[in-house]
């Protein structure tokens, strides 16, 4: 990976340059370092880097989750027909709401997704890795870890919590693909935002024929689990948690994805710690922690200024773009020390890898299980996994750390 170092005299540059988005660490420090919160006209955006001031903008009811309006704006005009049904499902999404209608769209998972109600899920992820892996990875063979486990794995297990017959899973996670095109801001050209744009809808469409079967024949999944809670046509309506399944049907897998991806790659990095995750295989959870920190599924979240208000002495006007840059935040020398170094015995620290507070990401729990089960079961089983290329891609977008490939040999 090249290495970008430090100008002696900070100039900004676009976070989608190439060079920049495959090692964007250098640079963020150095921006950071220079003002951790930063008016820049190249992004039409303030760019806040610094630990504390993301987290007052995580707690400030000033700054807006909203940003619906931003990704409509975003669409081809040619396009804009086909997008009222498209964004009216991304404004039910509880991501892009604010309080109090955020915590009421929330409170309807709150218990599925809590620690101890995924901890069940366990066994059958250990079971889909192992089997998967038998398949994809015999040893001595060359492959895509990307392809062959850390897409399909986390998809596989949502799907069959969601209570997607597996018939569909093509279908489904086909949409899923499409819709992350929309919200990322990867799709390429008009027709493509036509097809991401149907593609939303269409995923409502089959969720919510999924919630009307449970709703007459309810089974042991998630759906089946929220209606058993009363909340829905009650504090929820119908239409509303079908919009929210299709967040939770677009989150279930990408985030999942890139962080066994990452965590993964920096084993393979770095022969130390891999010898050192395996010699103690309970520090598994650990290095986990450890990328969400460093290398996280996850660069930065937008967000917008709902009123005037100042940060770190900066006047931020209403309507003012503000991305709270999460992957330099955690790297902020004021908070962790030697904070560019895998520290697998780091204590005190809380990283915003998954956000933080009302935000705070509600599929941490299951993200966390699955991730830990796959690069367990890799180091436990696998001890000449290796890295096949010294040259990386990584998917170009403002919002997510993703590679495009990981070619490894099992």
């Amino acid at each position: 990976m090249t290495t970008l170092t430090a100008p002696a005299r900070f100039e900004e540059r676009y976070l989608l340059d190439p060079q920049l988005n495959a090692d964007p660490y250098p640079y963020l420090n150095a921006l950071r370092e220079h003002s951790p919160v930063h008016w820049s006209p190249m992004h039409r955006a303030w760019l806040v880097t610094g630990y504390d001031q993301v987290m007052q903008c995580l707690r400030d009811p000033a700054v807006s989750a909203d940003r619906v309006r931003p990704l409509m704006d975003a669409v081809p005009q040619g396009a804009r027909d086909d997008a009222e049904r498209a964004f009216g499902i991304l404004s039910r999404w509880m991501v892009f709401n604010d309080a109090p209608d955020h915590r009421r769209l929330r409170q309807v998972f709150q218990e599925q997704f809590a620690a101890r109600a995924i901890a069940r899920y366990r066994t059958f992820t250990e079971r889909a890795t192992g089997a998967m892996l038998a398949r994809k990875a015999a040893p001595g063979r060359g492959g895509d870890l990307w392809t062959d486990i850390a897409k399909p794995l986390p998809a596989l297990v949502f799907s069959r919590w969601l209570g997607v017959n597996a018939a569909h899973g093509p279908s489904f996670w086909y949409w899923n693909a499409k819709v992350a095109d929309l919200v990322l801001g990867t799709a390429q050209d008009e027709a493509e935002y036509r097809t991401s744009l149907q593609s939303l809808c269409s995923l409502e469409d089959y969720l919510g024929n999924l919630v009307a079967e449970r709703t007459a024949d309810p089974k042991d999944d998630l759906i089946s689990s929220v209606l058993a809670g009363g909340r829905i046509g009650d504090t929820v309506s119908v239409e509303e948690f079908t919009g929210m399944l299709t967040q939770m049907a677009f989150a279930g897998g990408e985030t999942t994805s890139n962080l066994i991806a990452n965590t993964v790659l920096a084993l393979l990095r770095d022969p130390a710690l891999m010898a050192e995750v395996r010699e103690d295989p309970a520090l598994v959870n650990t290095v986990v922690e450890e990328t969400l920190r460093l290398d996280g599924p996850s660069k930065m979240s937008i967000r917008s200024a709902a009123r005037d208000f100042e940060l770190d002495g900066q006047a931020v006007r209403a309507g003012d773009r503000i991305f709270l840059v999460t992957a330099a935040a955690n790297r902020d020398p004021g908070r962790f020390p030697d904070p560019d170094r895998y520290d697998l015995h780091r204590e005190g620290s809380t990283h915003l890898g998954f956000g933080f507070g009302a935000h705070f990401c509600i599929g941490a729990a299951l993200a966390r299980l699955v991730a830990g089960v796959v690069v367990g079961v890799l180091v436990r089983d696998y001890p000449g996994l290796a890295l096949d290329t010294p040259h990386l891609g990584w998917q170009n977008s403002l919002l997510n750390r993703s590679l495009t490939a990981l070619p490894v040999r099992y």
